[in-house]
């Protein structure tokens, strides 16, 4: 199968981003330009992944042009030169330092000894604030500009205008001589907190990255190339001599793996982590792909055996050649597919985008007016205040001139909506770690959220609930021999990668002269043979309903058939023209867990649907086996009729998965609302599903359903503690019931508890 071209990828560091709103607004300004086909923004690690569609110019000034009209700078980077979020959280590290620093030392001077209304401590303030608002305030105030200067607003805006107005109505009440309290501790608590919320966002990050920071580390950095000359034989002469000449000896060299190509022979030692994709080219061991796929029984290696990056060779010496390297290996299809997801962004965070749009506006709006309120008619607003405290608590009111000033930096700093922001990204991000620590790859955070809304799941059957590595276990023939029969069938199906056909390639070795072969998908394969007489005749191998639609009768074999097909065997015969010469009995064992996987999906109130290309009889065999109901097995389906079936379904209002192995399922996987690829590490590349186990049981797919539905749970949660904690605490800061420092610490918590919820994830297990 030729190799599908890989769509480019234009990696950018972006300056300027403090929260998910901002990483929203660079990804929507990156996705309008014609040619992206999906952009993946991270916040912590100030990074941003252009992928580009098949075939499409790359326009990079046309991406840094639209980004910078976003309010944020960008510059391309190389692959290797990604800024990791250590870095950000190590910059929110120093700023929290010193912010807190200065707030504690203003802290204890005001409550504990007293000096708020000292002269030499409110200049003492004055300078420790001003360190605060120059140094730790920087990114805030660089920010807000940004977004001012292009006409738009974010969380910057709401804390630049909280910390700067009560810090400037501080300076002008301290310069001015006009006295009272001043609120230089306020100021630099409101930087120092939200400082602090930011820090614990990017360890957050750091954290919840932890899955793919351990993809990352699987591929080891150097390997042991074999050079010289292939083995040759040992006796050569020097023909002027006439004597032997020794073989080339083949020695190996330590290179990086950025050094490897395509040919290159690797030497693979016992305990030696494989660097790159390849073929067994000699020896023999045990390979451990847990990391990789989440199998615990390594796999057995010989000589033409695949081998991945990042698993481990355990117990004998392996010679592989290189097949693909870099971007290309299943390791980096992996890891791609883990940041994908990471930074995907689901419809569900629209609703918070679209709240978020006007809520900066909305915000600023009210402190005005709340301000203005409480410094112009202070006694209409404490009269209010008053009749509130009877209902909620009593609380000191500010008062004086301070009053609207203090008003307004409260409403602004409660108001920041952080917390929104991560409700959607903190828990996908977390559900695609422990999704990809269980061998399950979530394409993107629509993926999630689809499947977090599954109704009904249809199972292919050959290599999803079965094995897949079909046996003949008997056979009949008509009109022939034995032997006859069993050659020209295989020789029918070699050219075959259908699982049935392969197996029933195996029961002889010897060729006979075919011309015409085709594949019909779902039916069988066809050529054309030559007779005894040496006339060319029409050969057919494949499916009994097939042959019986080319009218073929099958009355001879109806005993086979019925003894068979109750058995949960594939029926399977050979034709030449109108005549039946011979049937197969071709046996797949049944998964050992196919029954528990559909008995789990039942409990969780999903619809289990069987659709087999089989015959009715082997398909209700196997129902019967797995305990989908009759009335919910299809069979003689054929691939392009899945898709078909899939449509009934969604027509009757019911959100579909489909479960396959990718053969011949690819119609149905793309007309479901969610398709799951049973696939290992080898099918990675394709990416022919919403969702992709890397490991062959099909035991993960209720877990990836059920973590779905637990990470959809979890973000409606976070949504509404947001939206709760946003409409609780705005009309609160407006009434004077809460301080500008306690909003600070309360928008800091409200950071928490998302990021907390979603953390849970990460811990989650199937019932």
């Amino acid at each position: 199968m030729p190799e599908m071209p890989s769509p480019a990828i234009t990696e950018l560091h972006v300056s300027g981003m403090t929260c998910n709103n901002c990483a929203r607004k660079v990804t929507e300004a990156a996705q309008k330009i014609p040619g992206v086909h999906s952009v993946s923004v991270s916040v912590a690690a100030e990074h941003a992944s252009v992928r580009w569609k098949v075939a499409a110019e790359k326009n990079l000034s046309a991406i840094l042009t639209a980004i910078s009209q976003a309010g944020f700078s960008a510059k391309e980077i190389s692959a290797d030169s990604k800024i990791t979020a250590a870095s950000q959280q190590s910059h929110w590290q120093w700023t929290l330092i010193v912010g807190l620093a200065v707030t504690a030392s203003l802290m204890i001077g005001e409550w504990i000894f007293g000096l708020a209304m000292t002269p030499w401590f409110q200049w003492f303030a004055f300078a420790l604030a001003l360190v605060v608002q120059v140094y730790c305030g920087a990114q805030f105030y660089s920010g807000a500009w940004r977004q001012i200067w292009v006409g738009q607003s974010n969380m910057d805006t709401l804390v630049a205008l909280g910390s700067t107005t009560a810090f400037g109505y501080s300076t002008w009440a301290l310069f001015s001589g006009a006295g009272g309290h001043v609120y230089f501790m306020e100021a630099a608590a409101i930087i120092s907190l939200i400082s602090f919320g930011h820090w614990i966002e990017a360890r957050v990050s750091d954290k919840a990255s932890g899955a793919l920071k351990s993809l990352l580390n699987l591929a080891p950095q150097t390997a042991r190339r074999i050079q010289g000359a292939a083995p040759t034989p040992a006796k050569s002469f020097d023909l002027r001599s006439f004597k032997p000449i020794a073989a080339a000896q083949a020695i190996e060299v330590e290179v990086p793996v950025s050094d490897l190509k395509i040919g290159d022979r690797i030497a693979l030692r016992p305990g030696d982590r494989v660097p790159v994709d390849g073929l067994v080219v000699e020896g023999e061991s045990a390979v451990d792909e847990a990391m990789l796929t989440g199998e615990s029984i390594p796999a057995d290696k010989k000589s033409g055996g695949e081998l991945f990056a990042g698993t481990v060779n355990l117990n004998g010496r392996l010679v592989m050649r290189v097949t693909a390297t870099g971007e290309a290996t299943a390791l980096a299809h992996i890891i791609a597919a883990v940041q994908r997801a990471q930074t995907s962004r689901a419809d569900i965070q629209r609703l918070g985008d679209r709240i978020s749009n006007v809520f900066v506006p909305i915000v600023v709006t009210i402190a005005l007016t709340a301000g203005l309120w409480w410094g112009l008619a202070p006694i209409s607003a404490n009269h209010v205040h008053d009749w509130l405290a009877s209902f909620l608590w009593h609380a000191h009111a500010p008062a004086g001139a301070a009053a609207g000033f203090i008003i307004a930096a409260a409403v602004l700093i409660i108001a920041c909506p952080c917390a929104m922001g991560l409700a959607t990204p903190a828990a996908i991000m977390a559900s695609a770690n422990a999704a990809a620590r269980r061998g399950i790859l979530i394409r993107d955070g629509v993926a999630l959220e689809k499947a977090g809304e599954v109704t009904a799941v249809i199972f292919d059957k050959t290599g999803t609930l079965t094995i897949g590595k079909p046996e003949v276990a008997a056979e009949i023939e008509f009109r022939i021999p034995n032997s006859e029969l069993r050659i020209s069938s295989a020789a029918l199906a070699r050219n075959s990668t259908h699982p049935i056909s392969q197996a029933i390639a195996t029961i002889s070795a010897e060729t006979i002269e075919l011309t015409d072969w085709k594949e019909i998908r779902g039916a069988g394969v066809a050529a054309k043979t030559k007779t005894a007489n040496g006339r060319w005749k029409l050969a057919r191998l494949g499916s009994l309903s097939w042959l019986k639609e080319s009218d073929v009768p099958l009355a001879a074999g109806e005993k086979f058939i019925a003894e068979w097909s109750q058995q949960g065997a594939t029926l399977v015969g050979l034709a030449v023209e109108n005549n039946l010469l011979g049937l197969f009995a071709v046996r797949d064992a049944l998964k050992s867990n196919a029954a528990k996987v559909v008995e789990q999906l039942q409990r969780q109130g999903l619809k289990t649907y069987l659709l087999t290309g089989d015959n009715a009889l082997t398909a209700a065999s196997i129902a019967k086996q797995v305990g989908i109901a009759p009335e919910n097995v299809f069979a003689e389906v054929r691939p392009e009729q899945k898709a078909e079936f899939v449509k009934k379904l969604q027509a009757a209002g019911e959100r579909v998965a489909f479960v396959g192995d990718g053969i011949n399922d690819a119609p149905a996987l793309t007309q479901a609302d969610l398709g799951i690829a049973v696939s290992r590490a080898s099918d990675v590349a394709r990416e022919a599903a919403d969702i992709i186990l890397l490991k062959s049981e099909i035991e993960a797919v209720p877990e990836a359903l059920g973590l779905a539905r637990a990470t959809l749970r979890t973000i409606k949660q976070n949504l509404f503690w947001a939206f709760f904690y946003n409409a609780l605490g705005v009309p609160l800061a407006a009434m004077g019931f809460i301080s500008p420092i306690f909003c600070a610490a309360a928008m800091g918590v409200s950071d928490l508890v998302v990021i907390g919820n979603a953390l849970r994830l990460l811990r989650w297990r199937q019932k």
